[in-house]
C-alpha cells in the first residue's frame, strides 16, 4: 500500500474540464435558465429562513401574550412563505428537468464521436489495446461524466451560490454570529481540504483499475472454452481476485474518505450549532448591541432562531461541495481517458485514386453511377483531368520490408507479382510472415521499403475505402453480427437485394443448410453464431465475400478449424469463388492449395522457395518435407 503521506493532493484537470465546458456551451441557452432557476432555488430558501424571523418575532410571539388570538395575519405569514417554498421548488423542478436533456444530449454525442474515431483508428491501435478497455470508455467512463454534468456540476453551483445567499443573509442578521461561523469554518474547511485531496487520488485510481478489471472479465467470457480445456479455473479465479482487490482497495479508500464527509460536517454542524446558541442566547440575555447590515439593534428569539438555521443551511452546501468536488476529479478522470482516446491519431489516408463504376464503348471506358460490376480506378492528373485503369486485379510487391515494432524486421526484401485470375498461395510455419503480407496488401499497415502496386498504381495513392472495397478477405476467425443470416450476408453489400444474397449463398455452398434453419435466411444470429457450426460460419463468410464480387481475393487459412469432411464443401464454395479472381491463400493443409499457380514458402519473413506443387515437390526443399510430413499425418 502507498503511504498516504506521499499521495498529492488531486487537482481538477482545468484543460479537461474546459474542453468539457465547450461540449456543453451548444446548450448555452439552456444553462443560462438553469443558473438563473438556481439563484431563484437559493435565493427562495434563504428568504424563506429569513422570513422565519418576521414569522416568530411579529406573529407568534405577540399571539402568545393574548387571551383571545387572532390567527389571520399568521394564516396570512403562513400563505407567503408557502408561496417563497412554492417559488423555489418549480425553480429546482424546472432546472432538474432542463439538465436531464443537457446531460444525455452531451452524453450522446460524446459515445456518438467516441464511435466515429473508434472506425477511423488503425488497426494497430486495437492489435495494443484490450477490448474490454476501450469499451470501459462507453461504460463507466461515460457514465460517470453523465452523473458529473447532471449532479455533479449542478449541485456544486447549487451550493456555492446557497453559500453565498446564506451568508449575507446571516449578515442581515448579525455580524457577531457571522464572525464566529467564519472561525470556526476556517478549522473546518482545514479538515474537508485534507479528506477531499486524499479521496480524489484514489478516485482516479478507481477509474483506471476498474478499466483493467473489465479488459479481464470481458476477456475470460471469450476465452471461457479455452479455459476449461486447459483447467485454468483456478489460476484465473486468483487473477481475478488480484485485480479486483486493486479495484476494490482503491474504491473502498476514495469512497471511504468520500463517505466520511457528510458525517464529519454534521458533526461539525451541531458543534456550530451549539456555539451560535450559546453566543446568541448571551447576547439576548445581557442586552448586547447586535450589529447587522441593517444597523444596531437588540438580538431576539426570532433571529436566533432564524440565524440558528442558516447555520445550519450555510455548513451543508460545504459538506455538498467537498463530497462534489471528489466526484467531479472522478468523472474529470474518465473525461481525460476519453479526450485522450478522442485525441488519437486516425488512420492516414493521403490517396487520391478513387475506384468507379465504367461503362465500355468501342474501347473507351466511360465512368457511371450505375452498378455495372465493371470497375476502374480513376486517377486524377490535374487540370480537370483524369485517366481510367481497369480494375484487373494485378498485385505486384516489390522488394518489401517491413516491422511492426522499430528493429524488429518482420518481412525482409518480398517480391512476388500475382497476374489477373493467378491464385498465389503462402506456406510456412507460424510467425514466417503469411498474414502479414496480406495486411500490408490491405493496407491495415504501411511498409517500411518497397512498392506495392495495384494493377501498376501504388497502393499509397489509392484511397483506403476504395483500396479495401476492391478485396475480399475470408478469415480463419469468422465474425458474425446479431441480425438475420441474410442481414449478415448482405454486410459485404449492404445494397444487395435478396435474389443477390441467396445466389451468393448457392456459389459458397451455404444455401442448402440455410434452407434447413428455423426461419431461413431469416433466422437471427446472436453470440456471434455460436449456435452455428464453425463449417456454416465459414461458409456465410465466403457468401459475405462472393456478395462483394471482389477482384482480389485473400483467404486467411479458413478452413484450418474445420473438419475434412465440411473442409471438401468449404473448399468447393472458395473454389467457385476464387474462379477468375486473384487470389492470396495462407494455408494451414497443404492439399488445399495443390492446383495453385504459384507457392511460395516462407521463412523469418523471406520467400525462400516459389514454384507450383510439381516444381516445389521436384526440389525437395521445405515444401517437399512440411507435404510428405502433411501426407503422413493423413
Amino acid at each position: 500500500m502507498h503511504n498516504q503521506k506521499d499521495r498529492p493532493k488531486q487537482k481538477i484537470n482545468t484543460k479537461t474540464l474546459t474542453r468539457l465546458l465547450a461540449y456543453l456551451s451548444i446548450y448555452k441557452y439552456r444553462l443560462i435558465i438553469v443558473v438563473i432557476c438556481i439563484l431563484a432555488s437559493s435565493v427562495t430558501s434563504s428568504l424563506a429562513v429569513l422570513f422565519t424571523r418576521t414569522l416568530i418575532d411579529d406573529f407568534i410571539v405577540p399571539l402568545l401574550g393574548e387571551s383571545n388570538p387572532v390567527f389571520t395575519g399568521l394564516m396570512h405569514a403562513l400563505f407567503t412563505l408557502s408561496g417563497i417554498y412554492a417559488i423555489g421548488i418549480l425553480a429546482s423542478l424546472i432546472y432538474t428537468r432542463i439538465m436531464v436533456g443537457v446531460t444525455e444530449g452531451t452524453i450522446r454525442r460524446i459515445r456518438d464521436e467516441m464511435f466515429s474515431k473508434m472506425q477511423s483508428l488503425p488497426i494497430s491501435y486495437f492489435d495494443s489495446r484490450t477490448h474490454g478497455d476501450i469499451m470501459s470508455l462507453y461504460t463507466n467512463d461515460a457514465d460517470t461524466l453523465n452523473a458529473m454534468i447532471s449532479q455533479s456540476i449542478v449541485s456544486f453551483v447549487s451550493s456555492a451560490t446557497s453559500m453565498l445567499a446564506v451568508f449575507f443573509s446571516m449578515l442581515s442578521l448579525s455580524i457577531w454570529l457571522s464572525l464566529a461561523v467564519i472561525v470556526l469554518m476556517f478549522f473546518i474547511l482545514q479538515a474537508v481540504g485534507l479528506i477531499a485531496g486524499r479521496s480524489g487520488k484514489h478516485f482516479v485510481e478507481q477509474q483506471s483499475t476498474i478499466a483493467a478489471l473489465n479488459a479481464y472479465v470481458e476477456e475470460m467470457i471469450h476465452g471461457q472454452k479455452v479455459v476449461k480445456v486447459f483447467n485454468r479455473e483456478q489460476a484465473n479465479m486468483q487473477e481475478m481476485r488480484v485485480k479486483n482487490a486493486a479495484w476494490y482497495q482503491a474504491s473502498s479508500l476514495a469512497n471511504g474518505y468520500a463517505h466520511s464527509m457528510m458525517p464529519m460536517m454534521n458533526a461539525f454542524g451541531y458543534l456550530l450549532y451549539i456555539v451560535l446558541a450559546l453566543v446568541g442566547a448571551f447576547m439576548a440575555i445581557n442586552g448586547t448591541a447586535n450589529l447587522s447590515l441593517s444597523g444596531t439593534d437588540v438580538m431576539t428569539l426570532g433571529m436566533i432562531a432564524s440565524f440558528l438555521t442558516l447555520s445550519r443551511n450555510f455548513i451543508n452546501p460545504i459538506s455538498q461541495i467537498a463530497n462534489q468536488f471528489n466526484f467531479i476529479i472522478r468523472a474529470l478522470a474518465g473525461a481525460e481517458r476519453i479526450f485522450d482516446f478522442l485525441d488519437v491519431q486516425p488512420e492516414s489516408d493521403e490517396g487520391k485514386v478513387t475506384l468507379v463504376n465504367i461503362t465500355e464503348q468501342d474501347g473507351k471506358i466511360a465512368e457511371t453511377t450505375e452498378q455495372t460490376g465493371k470497375w476502374a480506378w480513376k486517377l486524377p492528373l490535374g487540370e480537370n483531368r483524369v485517366e481510367y485503369v481497369r480494375l484487373e486485379g494485378r498485385v505486384a510487391l516489390d522488394h518489401v520490408d517491413f516491422s511492426y515494432v522499430e528493429g524488429k524486421q518482420v518481412l525482409n526484401d518480398i517480391t512476388l507479382y500475382a497476374e489477373p485470375g493467378q491464385k498465389l498461395a503462402f506456406v510456412g510455419a507460424t510467425g514466417a510472415g503469411k498474414t502479414t503480407i496480406t495486411n500490408l496488401i490491405n493496407r491495415f499497415y504501411d511498409i517500411d521499403e518497397g512498392k506495392i502496386r495495384y494493377d501498376g498504381i501504388t497502393i499509397n495513392k489509392i484511397k483506403k475505402a476504395d483500396l479495401r472495397r476492391s478485396l475480399g478477405v475470408v478469415l480463419q476467425d469468422v465474425q458474425l453480427f446479431t441480425g438475420t443470416v441474410m442481414e449478415n450476408i448482405r454486410f459485404g453489400h449492404p445494397t444487395a437485394s435478396d435474389e443477390e444474397c441467396i445466389a451468393a449463398a448457392k456459389l459458397a455452398n451455404a444455401h442448402s443448410f440455410i434452407r434447413m434453419l428455423p426461419e431461413g435466411y431469416q433466422t437471427v444470429l446472436k453470440g456471434d453464431g455460436s449456435s452455428l457450426s464453425q463449417g456454416q460460419r465459414q461458409l456465410l463468410s465466403i457468401a459475405r465475400a462472393a456478395i462483394s464480387n471482389p477482384p482480389v481475393m485473400v483467404l486467411d487459412e479458413a478452413t484450418s478449424s474445420i473438419d475434412t469432411r465440411t473442409e471438401a464443401l468449404v473448399q468447393s464454395g472458395m473454389d467457385k469463388l476464387m474462379e477468375g479472381r486473384t487470389t492470396f491463400v495462407i494455408a494451414h493443409r497443404l492439399s488445399t492449395i495443390k492446383n495453385a499457380d504459384v507457392i511460395m514458402v516462407l521463412e523469418n519473413g523471406k520467400i525462400i522457395e516459389r514454384g507450383n506443387h510439381e516444381k516445389l515437390l521436384q526440389e525437395k526443399g521445405v515444401y517437399y518435407q512440411l507435404y510428405m510430413g502433411s501426407f503422413e499425418l493423413e
